[in-house]
């Protein structure tokens, strides 16, 4: 048991409200301070809560604190991918083996979860309407202004946790210190919700356990499922051009262009003009820096120090796992060293967090480009029987990332190398039936001999 702490952790997102929970049950005092108001209280965020994707490496973060069939009862099981083409053709692409399925979560719902649950734990207490004003990393002071009484105060906590966001103010002091390294990226594209009502009888109107896309080149929609009927949308679309969100000005061109490449959809949207002009455009940024510590008393977690973009629908996850990380390093902790313990956790991370988000940004140019292409889905099919051949050896990049806990980095390395050997296969390859054939079993049988089996990792190894 490490001596037990005065805790602030800025941020009481999805990330921040989690790991007050882990920090509690190690017997800290943890106060939470978020500049938005109370969202069980106050409606707040319309229009940019993109649902969530959860995956393995954020239910085992769920799980291992006790709340995971809680979270179970907001989230919608998605077995595979939906493609509709522009003549509202359907195809169907499985995620992994039968039985695997990543779960769509509201962003509110589960933030509205988290906080019931954490709540009542005496040592943890939520602070909202609080806005960071500034930091002193030196001293660990952060000032605060409440936002409904103007009041200033400033509070002194022994650590603090930066787990506010992308734009994180915690990590905006961090900035200011010498050797930090800090790098930001945007995709020239914009993401606008959109919805699809339940039908009059609460029933989804679309398949309720998959992820629907409908991906056309240079742009793309894709549709959630909610629990109660509804399906969230988002519009992933570029901000300039002649198919862009400046290129929309009115109810007639929203129409027609939704007519002429979203058709199927369209009927199922009746609030499509409201939603798309009164909700904002989203931007999409990744965040790299380094390091995440200052002096043995602050670190950053979850987006402040690795902000993805959301198409490997793994943002959420690794900010999970990110706890998962540092609670199994606490389980060795001393109880006195916390900086070698911060600097042991984010070198540890720092890989993976970078691996996340490259990944993320090459899967959304799979899931706008390739996801409808025959010959795409072809090889992913070519792909699964490998595995299903040779399962020590050969686990799809998707899989390796969202169904398992392999480093994040290990994935990404193991699927550039496993890319290589596809690229030779699929020239051999014109069906599904090509692959008995002796020519292809042999090339197959030639690549894999030296490739290493994949490793074997627990939790524990892994962290």
């Amino acid at each position: 048991m490490s001596k037990r702490k005065n805790i602030a952790i800025m941020g009481a997102g999805l990330v921040g409200s989690l790991l007050s929970l882990y920090l509690a049950k190690r017997g800290h005092k943890v106060d939470l301070y978020e500049r938005r108001p109370d969202m069980r209280k106050t409606i707040i965020d319309g229009g940019r809560s993109i649902n969530l994707a959860l995956s393995d490496r954020g239910w085992r973060a769920l799980r291992a604190i006790g709340i995971e069939e809680d979270v179970r009862k907001v989230a919608v099981p998605m077995y595979g991918r939906m493609m509709h083409d522009e003549q509202g053709n359907l195809t169907y692409q499985p995620y992994g083996k039968e039985g695997q399925a990543i779960y769509s979560v509201s962003r509110g719902g589960l933030n509205v979860a988290l906080m019931n649950l954490s709540e009542p734990n005496e040592d943890i207490t939520y602070h909202f309407n609080q806005q960071a004003l500034d930091v002193n990393l030196r001293t660990n002071e952060v000032q605060l202004r409440n936002i409904e009484t103007d009041a200033v105060e400033t509070i002194q906590p022994e650590l603090l946790f930066g787990a506010d966001g992308a734009f994180s103010v915690v990590r905006g002091a961090m900035q200011k210190t010498e050797r930090f390294n800090y790098e930001q990226s945007y995709l020239e594209y914009g993401y606008k919700e959109l919805t699809i009502p339940p039908a009059a009888g609460g029933e989804w109107v679309l398949e309720k356990n998959a992820l629907h896309i409908w991906p056309r080149g240079s742009y793309m929609m894709i549709a959630l499922p909610n629990i109660d009927g509804s399906f969230t949308c988002t519009l992933f679309f570029p901000y300039e051009g002649e198919r862009s969100f400046a290129a929309i000005k009115n109810d007639t061109d929203l129409l027609n262009f939704f007519l002429e490449v979203f058709p199927d959809a369209v009927a199922l949207m009746p609030n499509l003009a409201e939603d798309y002009f009164s909700n904002p455009i989203g931007s999409l940024v990744t965040v790299k820096c380094f390091p995440w510590s200052y002096n043995g008393k602050s670190l950053l977690i979850g987006d402040a120090s690795h902000a993805v973009v959301p198409f490997y629908g793994q943002g959420m996850n690794a900010g999970f796992e990110d706890i998962t990380v540092l609670d199994r390093m606490l389980d060795k902790f001393d109880g006195e060293n916390w900086e070698a313990l911060f600097k042991e956790f984010e070198s540890k991370r720092k890989p993976d967090a970078d691996a996340i988000a490259d990944l993320a940004v090459m899967n959304f140019f799979e899931m706008r480009d390739k996801v409808a292409d025959p010959r795409f889905l072809l090889r992913k099919k070519i792909e699964t029987k490998i595995s299903e051949q040779y399962p020590d050896k050969w686990i799809p990049l998707y899989s390796m990332v969202t169904f398992s806990d392999f480093p994040y980095s290990y994935a990404m390395e193991t699927g550039r190398k496993q890319d290589k050997i596809m690229k030779k296969v699929m020239k051999h390859i014109q069906s599904i039936e090509d692959y008995n054939k002796p020519e292809v079993q042999q090339l197959l049988e030639e690549q894999l001999v030296h490739k290493e089996k994949l490793k074997k990792y627990q939790v524990q190894e892994v962290l």
